[in-house]
């Protein structure tokens, strides 16, 4: 199964914006057609996040997404600091990303990652969608 962190802009943009690759990318997730990992930073800020008033997004809409991510994903805690990323708020996920061994990290803001980490491809919504229909076309 593929094993992917999700960066707080899709999980945002996932709640903003129905129909969307960021919605889609999301929904994979919460139906367990992919797994999700997630760290208690990441946890923290997708919670902080979703609940600004600025975004103005139901308080009740934020609990049960928060509930969804919670029963869907896998906790790990990392253990390996990591200062890659070019926004050092980001590492958090590179450091979620290492300890899951994840496949993907999804993101809507590419640049603030390096291209790959380890073993881990930083992929917008767009090139996951299309690199997982490219998997699911190959023989098995």
């Amino acid at each position: 199964m593929i094993r992917i962190v999700l960066d707080t802009n899709v999980v945002v943009s996932a709640m903003l914006r129905s129909g969307g690759l960021p919605e889609a990318v999301f929904n994979l997730a919460m139906n367990g057609e992919i797994q999700l990992y997630v760290s208690e930073p990441i946890l923290a800020e997708y919670e902080d996040v979703l609940r600004r008033p600025r975004l103005a997004i139901d308080p009740d809409k934020v609990t049960v997404a928060l509930a969804r991510i919670r029963a869907a994903a896998s906790l790990v805690q990392p253990v390996v600091p990591v200062t890659a990323a070019f926004d050092p708020d980001d590492n958090i996920f590179l450091e979620c990303a290492e300890a899951a061994q994840a496949h993907c990290l999804v993101t809507g803001n590419s640049r603030h990652f390096p291209e790959r980490w380890l073993a881990t491809r930083i992929l917008a919504p767009r090139q996951f969608m299309d690199a997982r229909a490219l998997a699911a076309d190959e023989p098995a």
